[in-house]
């Protein structure tokens, strides 16, 4: 088969994990058994740091290597300057085949820039997911749901750039309604499926460019509804807990208090039900990393290719007086997680040295032997 010398690459981005809820980073519950194994066989980063402690700028910075005061993609409907390339942009200028397969809304709808440089992007969040099986549909079926797709961004790019819009969508009676039926949370299922099936197919065409796949995964971010054999796996003290069971649902409900100081504080067996959920959906969507990694592994794809999984950002439960990640910056937000497989990274290596995960830009670049365009002083 005909391939350039250049790794592939495949950038894993876990949205809103905490860090240290992370077996891999020794959380004493076994959240991330596929994590860890993946670890074992790569170098773990103990001091990674997010240049920022929400998903829009956080993203930015990895796809550019600035920080957020250069880049200054720094709300929801901010966009970035078209003078600033993006990692996608420059590794197709390269020579590499660029493909995303994301489930946040904040990266795959808005109109932010985010989405340039990728020949293809799979949307599995909003109202109008995107997938690569939508290509096997009737050219009539292909353009209606392009005409709806478009229609359906400019009304949730219109949410993220009025108040009055947002503040509507809080009430609890609505909460349970856009975070079910317009993919709040995207699918994970379908999209580390649709990855492999997307890889396996490239390999099988012999494609002489190298990959370089974008994978954002949003299971573990809130409403908390994780299946009942992840609750009995970390956490079993909450399976018959009603009370704790209760209140989830509560909290479910009310978008208003993901991101604000709770009022009243919460109490402590509130903050231990929130993590033990919180524990649970990583568990849960550790087993389909753990698919993914495994099948990519069973096809040989993952021989010559540099894997980078990290967190954008991590989350309060009452830390601090705060809750979320939008009025804050502690360390349980910016302290994040990051393991790097590849050539260049040595098998079981812990490196506690401060990173920062802009620099995935730079690591990305250098791996594929490109110069950032920009040169490293325009990085700050």
């Amino acid at each position: 088969m005909l391939r350039s010398d250049n790794p592939d690459i495949l950038l894993i981005v876990l949205d809103t994990v905490w860090r240290d809820r992370l077996s891999a980073y020794d959380n004493p519950r076994e959240t991330s058994p596929e994590l860890d194994a993946f670890a074992a066989r790569a170098t773990l980063f103990e001091r990674a740091i997010a240049p920022a402690q929400w998903t829009t700028p956080s993203h930015a910075s990895m796809f550019t290597g600035l920080y957020p005061s250069v880049h200054r993609v720094t709300q929801g409907n901010f966009k970035l300057a078209a003078s600033i390339p993006t990692l996608a942009e420059i590794l197709g200028c390269a020579g590499y085949h660029t493909v995303a397969f994301c489930n946040n809304a904040l990266v795959a709808v808005l109109d932010n820039g985010l989405q340039r440089g990728f020949e293809h992007f799979y949307s599995y969040a909003g109202a109008a997911p995107n997938r690569p099986v939508d290509a096997r549909h009737s050219p009539l079926r292909q353009a209606l749901a392009a005409r709806f797709r478009l229609f359906a961004r400019r009304v949730e790019n219109q949410f993220a750039r009025s108040d009055r819009l947002f503040c509507i969508t809080m009430y609890p009676w609505l909460v349970p309604i856009w975070t079910r039926y317009i993919n709040y949370k995207g699918h994970t299922e379908q999209s580390v499926n649709d990855l492999i099936d997307y890889w396996r197919q490239y390999i099988s065409r012999s494609a002489e460019h190298p990959l370089f796949v974008f994978l954002n995964l949003m299971g573990t971010h809130l409403p908390y509804k994780p299946p009942r054999d992840a609750i009995v796996r970390v956490a079993p003290e909450l399976c018959n807990d009603r009370y704790a069971h209760a209140f989830i649902r509560r909290f479910n409900t009310n978008a208003a208090r993901w991101s604000s100081p709770p009022d009243p504080p919460l109490q402590d067996w509130e903050r231990a039900a929130l993590r033990g959920f919180h524990d649970a959906e990583i568990a849960h969507q550790d087993g389909y990393l753990g698919h993914l990694l495994n099948a990519l592994h069973e096809m040989g794809a993952l021989e010559n290719t540099l894997v980078i999984i990290v967190a954008d950002h991590g989350e309060l439960h009452g830390d601090h007086g705060f809750f979320g990640h939008g009025f804050a910056v502690y360390q349980e937000l910016v302290h994040v997680s990051l393991i790097v497989s590849g050539e260049r990274f040595p098998r079981g290596a812990r490196v506690s040295t401060n990173v920062s995960t802009r620099r995935i830009f730079h690591t990305v670049l250098k791996a594929a032997g490109v110069k950032p365009p920009l040169g490293e002083a325009a990085a700050g």
